[in-house]
């Protein structure tokens, strides 16, 4: 079977920079598992792995725009540090979820910086603005259940 929209889809990957440094893998005997067509991972892949079978192989590399987007500078704010609950833990490096803009959805923000007053936060997606080489093999397909097409992610 092809994966094709619809679709559960398993896969092993090694991912890393322009540099070839190592960002991120899935653990040995745990795949990633998503729903092709479901936006369930970024565009770029989501595109490379169509028409693949269980068993090959695939490396593509993506641009900012094709994985996590350009770095964007109005993600980055400075706000009193009194506005969280605990001011005096809030350290950088700490995340926090936080409501975008419109309120629509959750965002992850980490802390860059921490003064007497204030706390910088960037909610940037920690691979935004850097070119990704995804590598690796596909190790299962089927078609999703109508439970998981309702879902719009594996079960």
């Amino acid at each position: 079977m092809e994966i094709a929209k619809n679709c559960v889809v398993s896969i092993d990957y090694t991912l890393t920079n322009d540099k070839g440094e190592l960002l991120d893998s899935s653990p040995e005997g745990q795949p990633l598992v998503y729903l092709h067509g479901a936006a369930g991972i970024i565009p770029g892949l989501e595109k490379e792995l169509s028409g693949k079978a269980v068993g090959e192989e695939f490396e593509v590399t993506l641009t900012p725009e094709e994985g996590f987007g350009e770095r964007r500078p109005d993600m980055i704010q400075t706000i009193p540090r009194n506005v969280f609950p605990e001011p005096e833990q809030v350290q950088p490096g700490m995340y926090f979820n936080a409501q975008s803009n419109d309120g629509q959805q959750s965002v992850q923000i980490v802390v860059t910086e921490v003064t007497e007053e204030t706390v910088t936060v960037d909610g940037n997606h920690p691979l935004a603005g850097m070119t990704l080489t995804f590598h690796g093999t596909v190790q299962a397909v089927r078609p999703a259940s109508e439970e998981e097409l309702a879902e719009g992610h594996p079960l």
